[in-house]
């Protein structure tokens, strides 16, 4: 887990534990059907701009509650990981929990990972527990596809993880490279539209065709020869191009299950094309996860502000779309001691 940001426990009596724990955007399946003999695996960007923020501290009785509607929506969720991290550890004594934010729900930041690892590491904090992340999400049934998000929670940075394992144990990191700290990201939200999620994603992919081995290939290489080093050696000629194909072939995949689209968001998707054609190989482009928030990675803040100021005298931002630009972080979640009052 992240280490703490305040003072050794030992030097001052714990109040209670804040957790800051950062989104991130989902750049794509390696293999998702496993053709070449491992499902999944994948490649993704921890940002700044986006995070869940909650306090979990001892009480005379359970109490939970939220600073705003959308953390509001989320104690649910949040009671049910404090009920089965109990179940688990054995510790039961009475709890307050406060949501102070959370990050859009199924919007292709990985809220419910991040939701469940930032609980799971108060808790484990607040009662001494030594247990690891990938633990805590296997605890918490997290992790089953991707490992993107438990990485991002203890590290940041743009991480390629190799699959969950064969006896459903998450999936390993394989890799961490810190992008260039000029590079920025265009984050494109739409908030009328939600992603699948839960069963609806399951089922969506058990109806898919197999991705064809020879595009899972192709996937691989342009990880490994491209986005990879690109990034590592501030080689955004090399980086952009090598995403842009992932996110081709995982689009043409996916599109099946998203009405025939390589979007979720019709919005975003005409933002995204029209980016793609102005821009070519100059911005990296493409939907996190199952949207419907659409990224464009550039090399400088001024190739965002470029976009975006085109974008918009073209005609061609929505109303209704929030343009964000953030920067990639590399960092992790941001664990706290609260001190005794």
């Amino acid at each position: 887990m992240p280490s703490p940001s305040t003072t050794s426990p030992r030097a001052q009596a714990r109040a209670g534990v804040s957790v800051r724990a950062p989104g991130r955007l989902h750049l794509g399946f390696l293999d998702p059907s496993g053709s070449l003999g491992r499902r999944f695996g994948s490649i993704g960007l921890v940002i700044d701009g986006f995070e869940t923020g909650l306090e979990l501290a001892p009480a005379e009785h359970d109490a939970l509650s939220a600073d705003t509607l959308a953390a509001q929506d989320e104690l649910g969720r949040a009671s049910a990981h404090l009920q089965r991290l109990r179940e688990r550890s054995g510790c039961h004594a009475p709890l307050s929990l406060r949501l102070h934010q959370v990050l859009p729900a199924h919007a292709g930041f990985g809220s419910g990972t991040q939701l469940a690892l930032a609980v799971g590491c108060a808790f484990a904090r607040l009662h001494a527990l030594d247990v690891d992340t990938p633990t805590l999400a296997s605890w918490l049934g997290r992790g089953q596809r991707s490992g993107i998000g438990i990485a991002g929670f203890d590290a940041g940075g743009l991480l390629l993880d190799g699959g969950p394992g064969r006896d459903g144990s998450p999936a390993q990191l394989l890799s961490r490279v810190e992008l260039p700290l000029g590079w920025r990201v265009i984050v494109v939200l739409d908030e009328r539209l939600r992603g699948l999620s839960g069963s609806g994603e399951r089922e969506a992919i058990a109806r898919l065709p197999p991705l064809p081995q020879a595009a899972a290939a192709d996937i691989c290489h342009q990880v490994l020869m491209r986005v990879l080093p690109g990034a590592a050696s501030d080689d955004f000629a090399a980086f952009a191009p090598g995403l842009n194909r992932v996110q081709q072939l995982l689009g043409d995949h996916f599109a099946p299950a998203q009405d025939g689209s390589a979007w979720t968001s019709a919005a975003v998707g005409r933002l995204m094309r029209w980016w793609g054609a102005s821009a070519g190989d100059a911005a990296a482009i493409g939907q996190s996860s199952w949207g419907p928030t659409g990224f464009a990675i550039v090399p400088s803040a001024d190739a965002a502000l470029g976009l975006i100021e085109a974008a918009r005298a073209a005609g061609v931002v929505d109303d209704a779309l929030t343009v964000r630009v953030v920067t990639a972080r590399r960092r992790g979640a941001v664990v706290a001691d609260l001190p005794a009052r």
